[in-house]
């Protein structure tokens, strides 16, 4: 039996994009985002490679997603993957899990999760949400990122507004637990010189995750933005000695 961490995670969202490189190669880029009313989410739920993301929620099992995401570097479709780890699962009917994968997206709900809980499967995209004011939620996530997804902005800041249209629907309706956390991960094909600290962030212990994550968001974009002004000369002999 797979282990279980005990914790009754909120909503997320797992999107796969399709872009353009500076040289004009085909590279694809994967993301989670999630939110709760506890601490430290972003130790439990969203798993993200190059190959995929995948968010493991309800009561959490861990290795749902750790294996998950292993699966599918492995190759497998992001359903057999996670089919099959389910399958495997004694704990399975108090789960939620979802993901995207290269080929295809995949979503599940237990029917032992909390109410309001559901999942909404879109084009290269997923959302999932447990101990929620609503459909309404999910609803919002979904559309804010439909909205977005052509729009010239780091994935991770559109994956913040998504959560914040969550959160505007009411989010998680443990309104008595004020402590919030939230997190997103960010992966890419493409093999970048320095990677933006934006797109693995997280804020572990507040009562306004949305706009700490949006104030840590900008910070980490101005670090990265004054790094490559000082440092690109260095960065980019040290990408091409392969050190």
């Amino acid at each position: 039996m797979l282990a279980t961490q005990k914790v009754a995670v909120t909503f997320s969202i797992c999107v796969r994009e399709e872009y353009e490189d500076e040289s004009g190669e085909q590279q694809t880029r994967f993301g989670v985002a999630v939110t709760t009313r506890l601490a430290g989410v972003g130790t439990l739920c969203p798993f993200v490679n190059e190959h995929g993301a995948v968010a493991t929620q309800s009561f959490v099992n861990v290795e749902l997603g750790e294996k998950g995401i292993e699966y599918l570097a492995d190759g497998l479709h992001v359903q057999d993957a996670l089919d099959a780890l389910l399958s495997a699962d004694d704990g399975k009917p108090q789960r939620q899990l979802h993901g995207v994968g290269h080929d295809g997206e995949f979503a599940f709900s237990g029917d032992e999760c909390k109410d309001w809980y559901g999942d909404h499967v879109g084009e290269n995209f997923t959302v999932a949400g447990n101990l929620l004011t609503g459909e309404a939620v999910v609803s919002s996530v979904a559309e804010e990122y439909e909205d977005s997804r052509d729009e010239d902005r780091p994935l991770a800041k559109r994956l913040l507004d998504c959560l914040a249209a969550g959160q505007d629907e009411g989010g998680d309706k443990r309104e008595e637990l004020h402590v919030q956390s939230a997190a997103i991960r960010v992966a890419k094909t493409e093999d970048e010189a320095v990677t933006p600290a934006y797109n693995d962030i997280r804020v572990d212990a507040t009562e306004t995750p949305i706009p700490d994550m949006r104030e840590s968001i900008e910070l980490a974009t101005e670090s990265y933005e004054m790094a490559l002004e000082r440092y690109e000369e260095a960065y980019e002999e040290d990408d091409e000695s392969g050190m």
